[in-house]
């Protein structure tokens, strides 16, 4: 049974990140799909003296148990977003490092032209400590994001379509 984790890091219901990862798990088609929740407090080191909390450790476990991961983050400031480092830098204070040698596939949806290409970039810097296995493309970047989805959540664009299905094929290659 292949489980797959989509990640978004966006909390906003309808955000595109979080199409993005669902059209992902679509295309990939896993026996289990399981979205994250990123809804955790910031992370603090006194709030981690008194015990993780269970919200991160369930996101680790779910890091764990997953088959491979996926991860769409938005680009906020030239950067991946803060929920999403929020999440990783508490994710690094669990035990057992659940990243390791797991497959991870990345991706972005963003409303400029460059579809959070530099989100991407220092969303792989912050995973390099963790040492997954970050497939190195093809590169899925959804620029105008916000009109590239239709009402039920789909990719519209076919070359948005073959770039994701050719990423998810190396990902399942991967497992």
């Amino acid at each position: 049974m292949t489980v797959l984790l989509g990640i978004a890091g966006a909390l906003r219901v309808a955000s595109t990140n979080r199409m993005l990862i669902r059209e992902a798990a679509r295309v990939f088609a896993p026996d289990r799909f399981v979205e994250a929740d990123l809804e955790l407090p910031l992370y603090d080191a006194d709030l981690e003296a008194r015990g993780i909390p269970a919200a991160v450790q369930l996101l680790a476990d779910q890091i764990a148990a997953a088959d491979a991961v996926v991860i769409s983050t938005p680009e906020y400031n030239k950067a991946l977003s803060g929920v999403l480092k929020n999440a990783l830098d508490w994710v690094s204070r669990t035990e057992g490092a659940p990243w390791r040698d797991k497959p991870v596939a990345i991706m972005s949806a963003a409303d400029g032209r460059g579809g959070g290409d530099r989100a991407q970039f220092s969303l792989r810097l912050c995973l390099v400590p963790f040492r997954p296995l970050v497939l190195p493309g093809p590169e899925v970047m959804v620029a105008d994001s916000s009109r590239q989805f239709d009402g039920e959540g789909r990719l519209v664009a076919e070359s948005y379509q073959k770039v994701l299905a050719d990423l998810m094929a190396e990902l399942r290659k991967a497992v």
